[in-house]
C-alpha cells in the first residue's frame, strides 16, 4: 500500500526484476500453470475452518468442485508449512497424495471424464504462519482489542491463500460459482467473511459457526477471516444497478467513530460508479470490516484499520493537501473491487493492473468530488514516491511481482494516457468499458494494453514498454534558437513517439515528440516553453 510509504510497498511486494534472482522448483510450482493444474477448471470451494485462538490453531476442510478439461488424474493442491493435509477423499474414498514442498499431488482413482464435474475434499490442520507485519507479510494475525477480546484476521496477498487453507493457489483460475466459507469462531466472538451471511449455527461447545456465501468468482487471496467483538450497522446505497447492501462491522467501542467516518463509503461508490461503472458484486454486497492491521482489498469484505481518520494513518502521501480530504484505506482498498477483484491479473508479474489503476482511483475520487485541479495536484504530488529502479512488470511463472513503482508510477502512466486522449468522457468510457469487457475475468498485461490502444486509437505498445518494462522516464529536450523551438525525446525506448501538450508564451500547443529533432515556430513576444506537468515526462532545456 511510514515514513516513506514506498519502502513499505517494496517490503510487501518484493523487489521486482533482478538478474540475480535464483528461482527454485518451488517458485515454479507456485507460480506456473503446471500440468497438474491445467487439466481441471475450478468451479467452487466449500471451506470449513475452526479457529482456536488459545492455541493459535486451525482445523477443517475444503471441498473443491471442478470440471475436467483434459485426460489426467493427478491434481495439484497447495498448502504451506507448517499446516498439514491429514486426509483427502473423493466419493467417500480416501486417496493417496505426494508432497513436494508446499505442492501436494493427489492421485485420483476414479476415471476423470472430460466435461464431467467432480468434488475432492482436503482435510487439514495445524498452527498457521503468524503474520508479523500484516498485511505486508501474510498469515494469521492473533491480536487483542482494547477490551482484551481476541481480534483475529487473515491477510495473504503475495504469499498466497495456501498459507492458511488448501487451494489451487494461482491467480489464473477463480471459482466460477464462488465459495461457501464456514468459520467456527471462539466463544462470544463473531466471524465476518466474504459475501452474504447465510446462517449461524450454535455448536455444543458454546461456539458458533458463521456461514458466508460468495456467488461471484473470487480471487483466492481475497477470501478472508475476520473474528472479533463486532457490532454491525448497515445502509442501502442506490447505485447504478439498484440497491446495494452496505454492511459495516467494527469493534463495539468504535461504533460512533465508524458511523461518522464510513459516511465516505457512499461518496466512494458514487465516484467510482461514475468513472468505472457499476459496483461489480451487487449480488454479494459491500462490506467494510475493522481489522487489526491497516487494510486489504478482500472482495466484498474490505478490511479497514486506518484509525477512523483521513489520509494514510493521518498523513497526506501527495504532500499537496488533497490527501487529507479522504480516508486512504476506504478509497484505495475499495477501488480494488474494480481493479483486482473484478479485473484480476492472471500472473502476479502483472500486478500493476491491480495497483496502478487503484492508485489512480485516489485521483479519480478527488477529481469527482473536489475537481480536476485537485486530482491533478494529487497525482503529481505522489510522484515523489517513484524510485524508477526496477521495471513495473515482474517475472512470469514464478510468482514474482514487479517494482513497487506499480502504484504511483502506474497511476502517473494512466494519468498521462488521459492527457493524450484529451477528452475526459472518452477516457471515462474506456475505464467503464474495461470493467465491462473484462467483467469477472483474469487478464494479462497484453490484453489491457491491446484494449487501451484500440479504444484510444493510439498505438501505445512502445509507450507501455517505456513505462512498464523500462526504468527510464522520457526527457523532452528543447532549445530555443531565434524564433524556433527545437525539441526531441531522449531517454526512451527506440521508436517511441508521444503527443505532448506544450505551453508556449502561455498558450497551449500540441507537439508530437520523437527521438528526432523537430522545429516549432514561436512568436517573437517572449520565449517561454513548458510541458503540461500532467504528462509524466521530464523536461530539460539544453544549450
Amino acid at each position: 500500500m511510514k515514513k516513506i510509504i514506498f519502502f513499505i510497498f517494496i517490503l510487501f511486494f518484493g523487489t521486482g526484476l533482478n538478474a540475480q534472482n535464483n528461482f527454485t522448483r518451488q517458485d515454479t510450482l507456485r507460480g506456473s500453470i503446471t500440468k497438474e493444474r491445467a487439466w481441471w477448471d475450478l468451479i467452487h470451494y466449500s471451506l470449513n475452518v475452526k479457529v482456536d485462538d488459545k492455541n493459535k490453531y486451525i482445523s477443517g476442510s475444503n471441498t473443491v468442485k471442478y470440471k475436467v478439461l483434459e485426460n489426467y488424474s493427478i491434481l495439484q493442491i497447495d498448502l504451506q508449512k507448517p499446516l498439514k493435509i491429514t486426509k483427502v477423499t473423493q466419493n467417500g474414498k480416501e486417496l493417496g497424495f505426494r508432497k513436494e514442498g508446499n505442492a501436494h499431488f493427489i492421485n485420483l482413482e476414479e476415471k476423470q471424464i472430460i466435461g464431467k464435474i467432480y468434488n475432492v475434499t482436503i482435510y487439514y490442520e495445524g498452527n498457521p504462519v503468524e503474520s508479523l507485519r500484516p498485511p505486508w507479510s501474510g498469515g494469521f494475525t492473533w491480536n487483542k482489542d482494547d477490551q482484551s477480546n481476541s481480534f483475529i484476521a487473515t491477510s495473504n496477498q503475495g504469499i498466497g491463500a495456501s498459507i492458511w487453507w488448501p487451494c489451487k493457489d494461482h491467480m489464473y483460475d477463480e471459482p466460477d460459482e464462488g465459495v461457501l466459507i464456514a468459520i467456527t469462531a471462539p466463544k462470544g466472538l463473531i466471524d465476518v467473511s466474504n459475501g452474504r451471511l447465510e446462517k449461524i449455527i450454535e455448536n455444543s461447545d458454546g461456539t458458533k459457526t458463521f456461514y458466508w456465501r460468495v456467488i461471484n468468482p473470487i480471487n483466492n487471496y481475497g477470501i478472508n477471516v475476520n473474528i472479533g467483538d463486532y457490532v454491525h450497522f448497515f445502509e442501502k446505497y442506490k447505485g447504478l444497478n439498484g440497491d446495494l447492501d452496505c454492511d459495516y462491522y467494527v469493534l463495539s467501542y468504535n461504533l460512533e467513530k465508524a458511523k461518522k467516518q464510513f459516511k465516505q463509503v457512499p461518496k466512494m461508490l458514487e465516484a467510482f460508479e461514475h468513472w468505472f461503472g457499476p459496483y461489480p458484486f451487487y449480488e454479494d454486497g459491500f462490506k467494510l470490516v475493522q481489522a487489526p492491521y491497516l487494510g486489504m482489498e478482500h472482495q466484498s469484505s474490505v478490511t479497514y484499520g486506518n484509525g477512523f481518520q483521513n489520509g494514510y494513518l493521518g498523513k497526506d502521501l501527495s504532500g499537496s493537501g488533497w490527501g487529507l480530504k479522504f480516508d486512504f484505506i476506504i478509497i484505495h482498498e475499495s477501488g480494488h473491487e474494480w481493479f483486482a477483484n473484478n479485473i484480476t491479473n492472471k500472473d502476479v508479474a502483472d500486478l500493476w493492473i491491480h495497483e496502478g489503476f487503484t492508485a489512480y482511483s485516489e485521483t479519480i475520487y478527488l477529481d469527482y468530488h473536489f475537481g480536476t485541479k485537485a486530482g491533478n495536484e494529487y497525482v503529481q504530488g505522489t510522484r515523489k514516491h517513484i524510485k524508477n529502479d526496477k521495471p513495473i512488470i515482474g517475472v512470469y511463472h514464478v510468482n514474482k511481482s514487479g517494482s513497487g513503482d506499480m502504484y504511483y508510477k502506474g497511476a502517473s502512466m494512466i494519468h498521462t494516457i488521459r492527457q493524450m486522449v484529451d477528452d475526459d468522457e472518452i477516457f471515462r468510457q474506456i475505464l467503464i468499458g474495461m470493467n465491462k469487457k473484462f467483467y469477472h475475468q483474469t487478464v494479462t498485461t497484453q490484453q489491457i494494453e491491446n484494449y487501451i490502444s484500440k479504444m484510444t486509437n493510439i498505438d501505445l505498445s512502445l509507450f507501455f514498454d517505456q513505462y512498464l518494462r523500462d526504468i527510464r522516464i522520457p526527457i523532452l529536450e528543447y532549445k530555443i534558437e531565434n524564433s524556433k523551438i527545437k525539441y526531441r525525446l531522449n531517454n526512451v525506448v527506440e521508436g517511441l513517439e508521444m503527443p505532448l501538450k506544450g505551453v508556449i508564451n502561455g498558450n497551449d500547443k500540441w507537439i508530437n515528440a520523437s527521438q528526432d529533432w523537430k522545429n516549432l515556430d514561436i512568436e517573437s513576444a517572449g520565449k517561454e516553453f513548458q510541458i503540461d506537468p500532467n504528462f509524466y515526462v521530464n523536461v530539460s532545456e539544453i544549450q
